[in-house]
Parts: C-alpha cells; structure tokens; sequence
C-alpha cells in the first residue's frame, strides 16, 4: 500500500505524476505517519459515520480515514492531484474522490440529512468562509475536525470574537485544540506551526437572534472596520448618529470606545438587538 505520509514515498508519487505542489493553493502536505493516524482518530468516526474530507491532497490523511467509517467523500480542487488519489485509494470502495472547489460544492446534496463528520488541511485563506459554508444553515454536520494554522486555533478557543469566522465558530460549535502540529510536520514546510481543532456542533446556536444571516451581515461589516471603534462604526451600519450608537451601546454596558476584535458572543448579540438596522 502506498502511504503518502512517508516522505519518500510521497516524493516519489509526486514525481511519478509530474507534480509540483503549488503555495497558493495551500499545499503543504502532512509527512509524519504517527501524526496523521492521531488526526485521524480525532475525527472519533465510527463504522456507521458519513465523513467530508476538505482537501484529500495527496490521500494522506483519507486512506487513514476509510477505514474508519462506512461513506467518505474526498473533495480535492488541484485537478492534477485526481491520478494521485486513485492511485493511493485503489481498492477503497467506500470512498467517493470529487474534484471541485469546497466553497462551490454541494455539501447538503451529498449529506441531505447532516450529521457528518468534516476533516481535513485547511489553507489559511479558507478558514472564514469555509466555517460560515458548513455552520451558517441546517443540514449542520455533527463534527468538524480540522487542521489549521495554529493562530486561527487560538482564536477559534479564546472568549472574544476575534474574527467573523471565530464567530462563526462559537456561534455553531464548542471548540477545543487537540494538539499542536510542528511546521517541519509538512513538505514544504510552512512558515507557522499548525493545530488541530475539534469543533462539536451545538444543537442549536448559541445566540438567539431574530434573523441569523442579518445577524453575520452585521457582524460582517463591523470587522471591514476593525481598527474603528464600535460607536462610530455600529451608528453608520444601523443609520443612527453616534451619539445615539453610543448611547444605546452603555445602556446594554459595552464601551463606545471598544473594538470589535474585544467582544465576547454575548456582547454581539447585545450589540445586534440593541442597533440592528
């Protein structure tokens, strides 16, 4: 069996294909056998679970994933990487191999009913969007278990909102780093370590808002003004003038002068139902 995470054999599979792995797609691939058989048990998948692979790669970690459950779709964009997969997957019968872009495919069509476990690499420039695709509407999956950059984990785990996607994420989920995955854990190796976080999806939101997707739209255009405090910032979002903004924001106890970045889950929604537009 060719095992992609041995760094050899990697290389020579690449070789064989005539790949390059390329920067701006993300690729740093995973060549440390222990570590991905523990990133694979992480995803806790059982012999009846559904799993969504983001960016099968090489098929590193996908062939430590199917035997694990009984269906995974591994959605992969590099097109050049499909010889590879079939390759390394050959004999998998309960993996299915797509090549599309994630923002783009159709994740309740492939799991109608949720429930799914999601794993995989993420590149950097992927986290936000991804989380609001998987999290933002129902079908939810049941678990994401996802390899990031180990900045991203920390303020996926801290008790602000330190980004839409952190969010996002505390919004739909609880979420908790499992581990701490060195940079020279990957070819090429990148400039920052990795870590990888579970995120359990909740039965229900977190906050209760009267209209979820207005409620990320204002999340959304207060960060496009980070560095703003939040009394000017919230006043031209809701079309009030500052002086009211800040008055309402001391009336529900959060500071005018205060930047987005600073607030906890509770205090957004304070914020939306105080100045909603």
């Amino acid at each position: 069996m060719i095992d992609p995470a041995d760094p050899q054999q990697l290389e020579q599979l690449l070789r064989r294909h005539g790949i390059t792995l390329e920067h701006r797609l993300g690729q740093n691939f995973l060549v440390d056998p222990g570590l991905r058989d523990a990133i694979a048990e992480a995803a806790e998948t059982g012999p009846d679970d559904e799993v969504l692979e983001v960016g099968a790669g090489a098929g590193t970690l996908t062939i430590a994933l199917a035997p694990l459950c009984r269906r995974l779709i591994a959605v992969e964009l590099d097109r050049r990487l499909m010889p590879v997969l079939r390759e390394v997957l050959a004999g998998h019968e309960n993996v299915e191999l797509v090549q599309a872009d994630i923002l783009r495919f159709d994740v309740a069509g492939a799991f109608p009913h949720g429930g799914e476990v999601v794993a995989g690499n993420i590149p950097y420039n992927l986290t936000g969007a991804l989380i609001r695709k998987l999290l933002d509407h129902s079908p939810r999956p049941r678990r994401l278990s996802l390899v990031v950059q180990r900045e991203v984990a920390e303020r996926w785990t801290a008790g602000t909102g330190a980004s839409l996607s952190t969010v996002a994420v505390q919004v739909f989920a609880e979420a908790k780093t499992v581990m701490t995955i060195p940079a020279a854990s990957f070819t090429p190796v990148p400039r920052v370590d990795s870590a990888l976080v579970t995120l359990q999806v909740r039965p229900r939101p977190a906050v209760d808002v009267d209209d979820m997707d207005q409620f990320f739209r204002v999340v959304e255009a207060v960060f496009q003004f980070r560095r703003k405090q939040l009394g000017g910032t919230l006043a031209r979002i809701a079309g009030i003038p500052s002086a009211e903004a800040a008055k309402r924001l001391v009336e529900i106890g959060i500071d005018p002068a205060r930047r987005p970045q600073t607030l906890t889950l509770e205090e957004w929604e304070a914020c939306y139902r105080a100045l909603k537009p």
